[in-house]
């Protein structure tokens, strides 16, 4: 968090971040009509709005229609000033892939392709990514998202074995020095995207958990609104949770009916003990929709109260989700951001 006091630099950062979000989410505003959403003087948005023409960050659409005296200028958010390039690394059924797209500042995606490959390494990702880089205008940030754990873009447990326990995000940073880098887990970006699809009218805890044919579980959580990762990016690993098996057991267990049914079960009663989400998404090829009235009676069993009971949805294919959840992702990591806290007390 940022201390409260703050130099002059940091202000305007802030300043230039509202500016932009905010003619962003106007689509076509003035000067004055910033200002009066910003909150910000009049003469200050008109010095960033000058800034922000000259770097092409936004257009100019010309004077507004005139009601008397002087027409003001009209502006526009330039979501094609720059591009977000995202790559998804997946390892299913022994196939490997890579879907690659990119994105514009408003999120708009474009341009996506699946490579399938013999295998992914280190080298496979970083030769594929400067190919990218170099077809597509002006890319100010890479996202990466994999079936694995990250941490500050070292990457730990991952179902891509030539993947663990490389420092992908280092390296490319070193030779993208101006390039934002995120690495996220696919469970925590599918989370992400499929929390923002709710809509919900305030901030809730909400789950997301996977069960695919031949992996361990995994899952995602939003607490209040913000993603948890924990300390060292391993919440959501429940395949850890204590069920008193083996976890080669576990996924001898997958492989059945009623072992898949316990598993989940177990599963989703320590999410709701723990975080007692308003939602939890269960997702994975092993699913079927018609599981959910068995799922929940399953909870009830293990004395869940029914007030307590999330809403459960059972969605198997979550790949658009995961695909608009790392974009979002990434394109925060362009944005200059100060943590506001409230008091406690």
């Amino acid at each position: 968090m940022l201390p409260t006091s703050h130099n002059t630099q940091q202000v305007k950062r802030i300043n230039v971040e509202l500016v932009k979000n905010t003619l962003r989410s106007m689509g076509v505003g003035t000067k004055a009509s910033i200002a009066n959403l910003t909150k910000l003087s009049v003469a200050t948005c008109g010095t960033i709005l000058n800034e922000l023409l000259q770097t092409g960050e936004i257009i100019d659409l010309g004077p507004d229609e005139s009601s008397g005296g002087r027409p003001a200028s009209r502006y526009q958010f330039n979501a094609d000033y720059a591009s977000v390039l995202c790559l998804i690394i997946r390892t299913e059924g022994g196939i490997h892939s890579i879907t690659h797209t990119y994105a514009n500042l408003n999120g708009e995606m474009a341009d996506e392709h699946t490579l399938f490959l013999d295998e992914i390494n280190v080298t496979v990702v970083e030769d594929l990514i400067a190919n990218l880089i170099e077809q597509h205008h002006n890319v100010q940030a890479i996202g990466i998202g994999i079936p694995g754990v990250a941490h500050n873009g070292v990457i730990g447990i991952c179902d891509v074995p030539d993947l663990m326990y490389q420092p992908l995000g280092p390296r490319l940073k070193e030779q993208y020095e101006d390039v934002e880098v995120v690495i996220g887990n696919d469970m925590n970006l599918t989370v992400y995207g499929l929390y923002n699809q709710q809509q919900f009218e305030e901030e809730k805890n909400f789950a997301v958990v996977t069960f695919p044919e031949n992996h361990f579980p995994g899952a995602g959580f939003i607490i209040d609104g913000r993603p948890l990762t924990g300390n060292t990016q391993f919440g959501g690993e429940v395949s850890f949770l204590p069920f008193g098996v083996s976890r080669e057991e576990q996924l001898r267990m997958l492989k059945s009916t009623e072992g898949l049914q316990e598993l989940v079960v177990q599963t989703l009663v320590s999410i709701i003990a723990i975080i007692n989400p308003a939602t939890i998404v269960v997702t994975g090829d092993t699913m079927d929709p018609a599981m959910r009235d068995g799922l929940t009676q399953g909870c009830l069993n293990h004395l869940i109260p029914q007030e307590h009971m999330p809403e459960l949805i059972i969605q198997r294919d979550t790949r658009r989700e995961y695909v608009t959840g790392l974009v979002a992702v990434t394109l925060e990591s362009l944005t200059y951001r100060i943590q506001v806290v409230e008091k406690q007390w």
